[in-house]
């Protein structure tokens, strides 16, 4: 038996994109690791892509604007997979397309897309879901290292993903009532991803987090997945209901000396 135990265990990932996604990366792992994994893409065309990279994979149709979406594939996959022992929420959206615009000056209908398909999908999967899961299964989902800094690129997904750190909270103390259910968040620094590469200006945000992890070497999306993965994993069964920073460091690091000599040129 593994260090981490998830031999034979199953679990569901909802949010590959692609290779270079952190969802993929937490079912290589995973798999990696013994587990058995159920994807869950947002399209047909991301489903067929996906199954050409892992032919013989179980993969699931969800469109998360859809409550209906979320308790069809809940029943299906509940249904064929009782005893469900972790799922992985890595969904995030937000509609750039108007350009950077004003805080204020957020459109409403951007704002509650993005909060719907963000955060919102994130409780309505741990509702549905919960009939078909194991008593000390494991939630987790994928938020950012900091919603306490104002990236002006980033705009209204900063408080859509405080709203995620915050249910995680609350879906933790609404399990604890009836199982051992846990709930956490890796909150990630930035990553090459192509969801972050739709982020208006995000190549430079990027070349900043490198220059200011602690090693000065970005972070990779392997080391989220690692992390996600241990949060999975009964080897975590302390930990519940809290956001796990992976940064490199760079959250420590804002004044680091290179960085300062080059603002001050």
């Amino acid at each position: 038996m593994s260090f981490l135990g998830l031999n034979g265990k199953k679990f569901v990932i909802f949010g590959v994109a692609n290779k270079k996604s952190v969802a993929f990366a937490i079912g290589k792992t995973l798999r990696e690791n013994g587990a058995s994994v159920i994807y869950s893409v947002r399209s047909e065309a991301r489903r067929d892509s996906l199954a050409k990279i892992l032919p013989e994979a179980e993969i699931h149709i969800c469109d998360f604007e859809s409550a209906d979406g979320i308790a069809r594939i809940a029943e299906t996959v509940g249904a064929k997979h009782p005893g469900i022992a972790g799922i992985v929420h890595s969904v995030a959206f937000a509609n750039y397309s108007e350009g950077l615009q004003p805080f204020e000056a957020t459109p409403r209908k951007d704002f509650m897309q993005a909060l719907q398909v963000s955060c919102h999908s994130f409780m309505e999967i741990a509702h549905r879901f919960k009939p078909y899961l194991a008593d000390d299964a494991a939630l987790v989902t994928i938020s950012i290292s900091t919603t306490q800094m104002a990236a002006e690129n980033y705009g209204y997904m900063g408080p859509i993903k405080a709203a995620l750190d915050s249910s995680v909270v609350f879906l933790a103390k609404s399990f604890s009532k009836t199982s051992k259910v846990r709930v956490n968040a890796v909150a990630a620094g930035l990553l090459k991803t192509s969801a972050s590469a739709g982020i208006p200006g995000y190549v430079d945000s990027y070349l900043y987090a490198e220059r200011a992890t602690l090693r000065k070497k970005a972070l990779e999306t392997g080391e989220v997945a690692d992390v996600a993965t241990y949060l999975l994993s009964p080897r975590s069964s302390g930990i519940n209901a809290q956001r796990i920073v992976v940064d490199a460091g760079m959250g420590v690091n804002y004044f680091d000396a290179e960085i300062v000599a080059r603002a001050a040129r």
